[in-house]
């Protein structure tokens, strides 16, 4: 065991003095690195923040059949018990007109809007809750189809515009997002190589001496893909404090308009779970950029 030990405290070394020595080439990578996780860190922390709202509303979304006028109170309660045995219908819930009078009332704040009025203008409904798995456009379009042929329901009103709307918005986003991301992440691919390309030919006389004495090539080659991994893990770090910094500094702004907008903003931040991600992405990208330039260098490795 003290002889692995040794070997790997050997590898470290070797790596650290490998970054040392090439620190403009070690820095430039490390700096590449972490703006490609910063604007794919942002990228997914702002898809994910958006998919968040949208599974928000989709709880909330529901679907409102309202009644014909003059509909007997026996048959409103029998279309209900029709309603809620309707595909993707969690619970329903009927409201008649003495209760959507009352609701209005308390809404507006007393009943002085409707004191002119000699008759009740607001019509029954029924309010229709979705399961969770059936808050998709096909799921609801099936199931106003079902809701529409129905006699005694005059109209039905739904915010499927919206929801539809929102997770094109989620879509495009999160596109976008993978797109930056493979672009980006090829160009850190490309400069990491590079710059270990370049510390095995900075080295090649150690290499060669290496080699003489007998070392193996996996005890050569070990330094060089420990320098990309601590250089991406470096990058991973300095992203994610960007990203962290850039959130606490915009989240006043960004919480405000989206109250006014929206009436809430409930965003977050990376877990524990997904920060520690976005730094490991880091660290793969140093190591598949050493492996790249290690199988590009040859023979010198």
């Amino acid at each position: 065991m003290s002889r692995v030990l040794m070997l790997i405290a050997i590898a470290f070394g070797n790596a650290l003095r490998g970054i040392r020595r090439a620190s403009t080439t070690s820095l430039l990578a490390v700096l590449t690195i972490a703006v490609v996780l910063v604007l794919v860190g942002s990228a997914a922390l702002l898809v994910e923040n958006m998919s968040g709202l949208l599974d928000e509303f989709g709880a909330e979304l529901q679907v409102t059949a309202y009644l014909e006028p003059g509909l007997p109170a026996e048959a409103q309660r029998e279309l209900a018990e029709r309603v809620g045995s309707a595909p993707g219908v969690e619970a329903v819930l009927l409201v008649d007109e003495a209760a959507a009078l009352a609701r209005f009332e308390r809404i507006a704040g007393g009943a002085e809007l409707l004191a002119g009025l000699e008759e009740n203008p607001l019509p029954a409904s029924i309010e229709v809750r979705l399961r969770a798995d059936a808050r998709t456009a096909e799921s609801l379009a099936v199931l106003t189809d079902s809701l529409e042929g129905l006699p005694g329901i005059a109209e039905l009103a739904q915010g499927q515009e919206w929801i539809e709307g929102y997770a094109r918005a989620v879509a495009l986003a999160r596109g976008i997002a993978t797109g930056i991301g493979i672009v980006l992440g090829l160009a850190a691919l490309l400069i990491v190589a590079n710059t270990i390309r370049l510390a095995v030919y900075a080295r090649r006389d150690e290499l060669d001496i290496l080699a003489l004495v007998g070392a193996s090539r996996t005890f050569v080659r070990v330094p060089f893909l420990l320098e990309g991994t601590i250089q991406g893990l470096l990058g991973g770090l300095v992203a994610l404090l960007v990203v962290w910094g850039a959130y606490e500094l915009l989240l006043p702004q960004v919480r405000f308009g989206l109250e006014l907008v929206l009436g809430r903003a409930e965003l977050h931040f990376f877990t524990t779970v997904e920060s520690v991600r976005l730094v490991l992405a880091g660290a793969g990208l140093g190591l598949l950029g050493s492996m790249t330039a290690l199988v590009g260098a040859g023979s010198e490795t």
